[in-house]
């Protein structure tokens, strides 16, 4: 009885929110030590993004009938370097930067 009483009166207060993509909000965090601020970016299913940093290395998997080329990405992540293995293409669409990186003067023939 008590606890449909406490949900009750929470339910009151409480209310949905809705975002749009490039809406800037606001998190509460309660850290283990301390205060910590920072900002971060989520995707549309409010899955965190950590920008890559580096392609780090590159293989090709055989899946069935098809070779499919991926790339070792370093992720500069707040709980310190992140590695991720992650199909090439598709990289290359969203961070075509990191790829011109790569090549160098003594590289090009």
């Amino acid at each position: 009885m008590a606890g449909s009483h406490q949900k009750s009166y929470a339910d009151v207060k409480r209310r949905d929110l809705e975002f749009q993509v490039g809406d800037k909000i606001m998190l509460k965090v309660s850290p283990w030590k301390g205060v910590v601020r920072f900002e971060i970016q989520v995707d549309s299913k409010l899955h965190l993004m950590e920008e890559p940093v580096e392609i780090m290395d590159r293989k090709v998997e055989g899946l069935k009938q098809s070779n499919i080329p991926i790339v070792k990405v370093w992720r500069n992540a707040r709980r310190g370097p992140e590695f991720t293995w992650e199909c090439e293409v598709q990289m290359k669409q969203k961070y075509l930067q990191l790829f011109l990186e790569e090549t160098t003067p003594a590289d090009v023939h």
